[in-house]
């Protein structure tokens, strides 16, 4: 588990990459130097979690790219004039979105550790010529912004990924302003976690599929109010039994129990005024 982080990075790394070689095939192809497209959409656009209006204008990598299992933006209530933090921001999809919702007079950050995300983010921003964005390398437990400099920190299947979960959601409450809003999509389970076998909890795999580190929808409460977050709630939207547990079996030779579910949900909270 010591190299957790860089088979995270790694994974990511990978997935940017391939990205990267899909658009310069698909390029090629409409310039009519080979066969048919290979390009296919993101399995995360159909599930159905962008609205197809809300992609249509985007670059194809920066859908392409997203590994998400929500839509934090639309969940959020984004407003003209806000600033907006990613964490984890990968190929750009969330960033840009919130550009467009918080208006010339806002911005949207994005974060992320991994420099081949960051390269396909900042051309994709390019592509979508968005002005109030900005894109910073660093890590979602250690974000490098200012005390009380955001009005809303989004992140979609990110925190489950991190070892040190208080620590981001303390650098998130950090970063907030009084009143401010958490409102992520993350993986969560339901039901009794300690019953999930530790061939789940530490395969590397699974950390990297967002599976093996989700928390319990009551855990992550809990640990939302030690962060000083008030009103904090998780609205499940996506169950992801069904869909991952053919592949948690394959992957790790055990299944969940069948007392655990595993679904996405939106988890949001309030940085109180005082």
């Amino acid at each position: 588990m010591g190299d957790l982080k860089e088979e995270v990075r790694e994974r990511y790394a990978e997935r940017a990459r391939e990205v990267s070689e899909q658009a310069k095939s698909a390029s090629c192809c409409a310039s009519g130097c080979c066969g048919p497209a290979q390009v296919e959409s993101n399995d995360s656009t159909a599930r159905g979690l962008y609205e197809v209006d809300e992609t249509s204008e985007l670059p194809e990598e920066a859908v392409l790219a997203s590994l998400g299992c929500g839509n934090p933006t639309a969940l959020a209530e984004l407003h003209p004039g806000e600033v907006v933090l990613d964490l984890g921001s990968g190929g750009g999809i969330d960033v840009l979105l919130s550009a467009r919702r918080v208006g010339p007079t806002g911005k949207a950050y994005g974060l992320d550790m991994t420099d081949e995300m960051l390269a396909l983010a900042r051309e994709n921003q390019a592509k979508a010529g968005v002005a109030n964005v900005e894109f910073l390398k660093g890590e979602i437990e250690n974000v490098p912004l200012p005390d009380a400099s955001v009005d809303v920190v989004i992140s979609n299947c990110v925190i489950n990924l991190s070892l040190d979960k208080d620590r981001v959601l303390a650098e998130a409450y950090r970063v907030l302003k009084p009143g401010g809003r958490f409102a992520v999509s993350d993986m969560v389970y339901q039901g009794d976690v300690a019953s999930v076998p530790e061939q789940i909890r530490r395969s590397v795999e699974m950390w990297g599929g967002c599976i093996a580190g989700a928390l319990e929808e009551h855990d992550y409460i809990a640990r939302l109010e030690r962060a000083g977050f008030a009103g904090a709630e998780v609205v499940p939207t996506t169950d992801y039994r069904e869909k991952y547990g053919r592949e948690i079996e394959q992957a790790c030779g055990v299944s969940l129990p069948q007392d655990v579910n595993l679904v996405g949900a939106f988890i949001r909270a309030i940085k109180p005024v005082s």
